[in-house]
Formats: structure tokens, C-alpha cells, sequence
């Protein structure tokens, strides 16, 4: 997950609907509010490792991952959804929220897709780092240390502050 001039990465948003009946469902309803925003939740991952250990806001993500050029950004997708969350990648209808570029310029490509899971259910992927550094030792951190669901204005809160543009392309396309 770090980030690189040139990487490509390419990720699925899993969402669900909630019903939405608060407040916020009767601004919406009267103009107050996004369409199609109120009674949406989406699964985001805690980037895993010490780095991130204590940090809350921009340390949330679309679970994703880097792919090779010859590779189809969707396949990776849900290739990258198994390996973060070692759970099969939802089936139904991907919808398409196009991509962004983050900080460090690494292009994130991202689908949306309806769909539900338990995420005490999830067996995350691991990756190596040396820690503490110039320790000369090598320790193992989920690339996920945490999964949840959000409500997408707290998701706005706590994701990469690049990728809360999908939270918007997402409420867009949402009925």
C-alpha cells in the first residue's frame, strides 16, 4: 500500500444500504441533504502496521492493492479484495467510480459494489517491514489491521483524504 510515482492500484468499495430513516434520511428527502447518501454504509480497512498504528483520520482505505500494467484494473480489483480481506470479492453489478491520484502519485482506480460481510470475518493479508527501523529486523503487519463499516459522512472523517472522492462518485450513482 505505499505509495509511488507511476503505481497503479485498483481497489473495490463494498457498500450496503442501512434504510436510512434519521434526520439526516428527511433532509435528504426535502433537499437538505445528498441523494442517495443517507442510508449508505461502505467497508473500509485501518492500514495496518506501525505507521499507522495510532492514527485514525487518512489512515482509512478502500481495500486495494498495486497491479502490473498488463493486468485488467477490475481483475486486480477483486484479486486485491481477496488478498487484503481473504475473503472472496462480492459478485453484482460494479459500478464504476473512476480514479484519483494521491498524494504520493499513486493513481487509485476504484468500483463500487453492493454487498454485506461480518468484518470479524476478515483474514488480512500480511506485508514485511523492518521494525524499528535500522533495527536490522524484519516483522510482519497486516496490510489491514482493522476492518468497519462507516456511515459515509464518518467515512469522509477517517479515509485517505484523496479517496473521499469516491465516497462522492459513489452517492452520485446511488438511487
Amino acid at each position: 500500500m505505499s505509495g509511488g510515482r507511476g503505481r497503479h492500484s485498483a481497489g473495490l468499495l463494498l457498500y450496503r444500504r442501512t434504510g436510512g430513516t434519521g434526520e439526516g434520511a428527511r433532509r435528504t428527502a426535502e433537499g437538505g441533504g445528498r441523494m442517495g447518501e443517507e442510508g449508505l454504509e461502505v467497508l473500509l480497512g485501518h492500514m495496518g502496521g506501525p505507521l499507522w498504528a495510532r492514527r485514525e483520520a487518512g489512515a482509512w482505505t478502500v481495500p486495494k492493492g498495486e497491479y502490473d500494467p498488463g493486468e485488467p484494473a477490475y481483475e486486480a480489483a477483486r484479486r486485491e479484495f481477496r488478498e487484503e480481506l481473504g475473503l472472496p470479492p462480492p459478485d453484482g453489478r460494479a459500478v464504476p467510480l473512476g480514479e484519483v491520484r494521491q498524494r504520493g502519485g499513486k493513481i487509485v482506480t476504484v468500483w463500487a459494489v453492493e454487498g454485506d460481510l461480518d468484518p470479524a470475518a476478515i483474514t488480512p493479508g500480511t506485508f514485511a517491514m523492518e521494525w524499528p527501523p535500522r533495527s536490522g529486523r524484519r516483522r510482519e503487519f497486516p496490510e489491514l489491521d482493522r476492518v468497519a463499516w462507516f456511515s459515509v459522512d464518518r467515512a469522509r472523517e477517517v479515509i485517505v483524504t484523496a479517496q473521499a472522492a469516491f465516497l462522492d462518485r459513489l452517492a452520485e450513482h446511488s438511487p
